[in-house]
């Protein structure tokens, strides 16, 4: 049965360098999705230290929120890209993402992003995954979390997916886990991807 009775608010978080599509693919999910009265599921923003951000190849976005005035949310997306696999900068982010894990009822990473989780100290005593490319380098920084290649690791309020369209699957997989199967076959469907 779908759950209508609220809408959840799903904040996107951005920054400098990160990938396009680890935001961009669950953004748009979240954003177009709709149930059969044509009513959106998600209410989606994104949200970043400082309003524009400069994306790997350098799109530039302006954020609906930063820290400082970010609304509540149900469920944090932390994307990943070259800003995400190195810790120099992250310090404010780090501590937005530690602070949101103690209110959101859900945090999840798309691609790198799980890097950031790790740092956050989310992750020890769990399963992750991340790209398959970086899982090697993974491990290698984070040895209290058990890496592993798959698609989508549910750990109950953390979860992680893999590298870069995997946010389309994440996203697919929570409007499945809110609102039933129904709500996620009509996105896939709109989609007209490999998802349906």
């Amino acid at each position: 049965m779908e759950r209508k009775d609220k809408q959840p608010v799903v904040g996107v978080l951005l920054f400098n360098q990160i990938e396009v599509l680890d935001f961009a693919g669950p953004y748009e999910v979240f954003a177009a999705a709709r149930d059969q009265s044509e009513r959106t599921y998600f209410r989606v923003l994104t949200v970043a230290e400082q309003r524009e951000v400069t994306c790997f190849g350098g799109l530039q976005v302006i954020a609906d929120a930063t820290y400082a005035d970010c609304p509540d949310l149900d469920i944090l997306i932390v994307p990943g890209g070259p800003g995400a696999r190195t810790p120099e900068g992250q310090a404010g982010m780090i501590r937005f993402v530690q602070d949101q894990s103690q209110r959101v009822e859900l945090i999840v990473s798309v691609c790198t992003g799980a890097f950031i989780l790790a740092r956050a100290g989310l992750l020890n005593g769990r399963k992750a995954t991340t790209h398959s490319g970086r899982i090697d380098t993974f491990r290698a920084e984070f040895p209290g979390v058990t890496a592993v290649v798959a698609k989508v690791v549910d750990e109950g309020t953390v979860i992680t997916a893999a590298g870069v369209s995997s946010g389309i699957d994440l996203a697919l997989y929570l409007l499945e886990r809110w609102f039933g199967p129904g709500a996620r076959e009509r996105e896939a469907r709109r989609l007209e991807g490999p998802w349906t």
